[in-house]
């Protein structure tokens, strides 16, 4: 079944049609929400704030764009407020780094150094190249998708793209360097 049918589904009444489109599109936020704020926490709470959002706003939905784009602009949306948030409580609190790698829960043993160090790598971006980034080169959108989703010009998300593509060859080069 379609993403057009379950929403029309959804519409005409039936929630589990609803549940079933949050099922298929919960994996791909999750994975751009973690990456986007760094911490799966805040990457859950996100996303579940994007799909009940879309729930309300399914009424208004315009079938001629595709139902993953529209969910999209909506996460990179309470991506970005998350992002403001935490930017104005970092702000008023200083953080103590020693308490945060205390408290740092341990990744699966499965990870690799090379993983630890490209997720350093984009969290040393600034937040627009990394959403660039992440939109195009992990989730695999177009850029016209992108542009819909965030209300930015290709050609700035095209410079975006390249910008972080830059800066994070530079970052991995010097772990490579050190190692």
């Amino acid at each position: 079944m379609t993403d057009f049918d379950l929403v029309r589904r959804t519409l005409s009444g039936d929630t589990l049609a609803f549940t079933t489109l949050a099922d298929r599109h919960t994996p791909a936020c999750l994975r751009f929400a973690s990456r986007m704020l760094g911490s799966r926490e805040d990457a859950e709470d996100v996303t579940q704030d994007t799909l009940v959002r879309a729930y309300r706003a399914l009424p208004v939905f315009d079938a001629r764009t595709e139902f993953r784009t529209w969910l999209f602009a909506i996460l990179v949306n309470r991506c970005r407020s998350a992002l403001s948030v935490r930017a104005r409580r970092s702000r008023w609190m200083q953080a103590d780094e020693d308490a945060v790698q205390r408290s740092a829960v341990p990744s699966d043993a499965a990870i690799t150094e090379l993983r630890v160090e490209l997720t350093r790598a984009l969290r040393m971006l600034p937040a627009e190249q990394r959403e660039a980034f992440l939109l195009k080169h992990v989730e695999q959108l177009e850029y016209t998708e992108i542009a819909d989703m965030t209300g930015v010009q290709v050609s700035a998300l095209k410079m975006r793209v390249q910008r972080a593509c830059t800066r994070l060859k530079q970052e991995l080069r010097e772990y490579d360097d050190a190692v």
